[in-house]
């Protein structure tokens, strides 16, 4: 009998409210696909990305000045909330942005629609998420999805020599998105998400703008389009300050597998989008991705549990 209850769905609500940040991220980070593709007809990548992520750091500083929070770390935090910062600010829009260069749009959706693989195997590695068999049918699933949204809009794959340098930092990307997932949950326990997205900002985007000074210096500023800074603005305010909040307010209240899973609804979003707003065709293959990407986020949510949350 105890075997069988073990085997029980828990009884929870499909949705509820502490889905509705990571639900926010996915609405704000879709709508930004096609915003960025606008701000990118006369913005150059590095250029636009130094813009938005100094920008974002200084406005999301000032918010926590405003709000009255401390900041102060601890000092057994300083060195991860440096690393987080670097990981998850520096490194991996590095890497992303570079990838997406030397590869297809279609292999970096493919490839990130790995990241809750990559999460929850750091989750288990460390101890800190308990992922049953649903879950894992779960991250199967919504890697199908991805693939039939990108069948769907007609991409090719391909995963040859041509780009093959670009695929790996697509990879690198994922699994760097994940580690930074991963890391921020234990900091969360002692501090807000205001506060550690504000402090990881402060360590992760001065190197980024660094890397960035030769194409800041040779962008031509009086051609980028009025509609470039309005996306540039929306980037910065919403898809950086309001969504990384967001994200690490759903890593703090449901896990980082939970999370993660949510973050494959984006091409979702995306695809509307830009059906609606760039004239791109919505296939059936794509609705049937769709489909499979929300049944994944279903079946992740029953069959993860936190140790963490077990011991409360």
């Amino acid at each position: 009998m105890a075997e069988m209850r073990s085997l029980r769905l828990p009884r929870t609500r499909l949705w509820s409210g502490t889905d509705l940040p990571v639900v926010s991220t996915v609405l704000i980070w879709g709508i930004n696909f096609s915003v960025i593709k606008v701000a990118l007809r006369t913005f150059s990548p590095l250029a636009f990305n130094a813009l938005r992520f100094g920008l974002a750091t200084l406005l999301i500083l000032a918010i926590l000045y405003l709000r009255g929070e401390s900041f102060r770390l601890a000092r057994r935090d300083l060195l991860p909330v440096i690393l987080l910062g670097l990981i998850g600010h520096t490194l991996y829009q590095l890497m992303f942005i570079n990838g997406m260069a030397l590869t297809t749009p279609a292999n970096t959706s493919l490839l990130m629609a790995t990241t809750p693989v990559f999460v929850a195997i750091y989750g288990w590695l460390l101890g800190s998420e308990r992922v049953g068999v649903l879950a894992w049918i779960g991250v199967v699933l919504s890697f199908v999805g991805i693939l039939l949204l990108i069948l769907g809009s007609g991409g090719e794959i391909s995963l040859g020599r041509g780009t093959l340098r670009g695929d790996l930092l697509i990879l690198g990307a994922a699994m760097v998105w994940a580690a930074y997932t991963t890391g921020s949950k234990g900091l969360l326990t002692r501090y807000s998400p205001l506060k550690l997205t504000a402090l990881s900002m402060l360590a992760g985007t001065p190197p980024l703008v660094l890397l960035s000074i030769p194409q800041l210096l040779r962008q031509e500023w009086l051609r980028v389009a009025p509609e470039a800074w309005l996306g540039l603005a929306y980037s910065l305010i919403f898809a950086v300050v309001v969504a990384y909040v967001a994200w690490y307010t759903s890593v703090q209240r449901v896990g980082n597998a939970r999370t993660a899973i949510y973050s494959n609804l984006t091409p979702v979003v995306a695809v509307l989008v830009a059906w609606l707003a760039l004239g791109d065709h919505l296939t059936w293959l794509q609705g049937v991705g769709a489909t499979v990407v929300l049944s994944s986020i279903m079946l992740t949510r029953r069959g993860r549990a936190s140790r963490v949350g077990a011991q409360r």
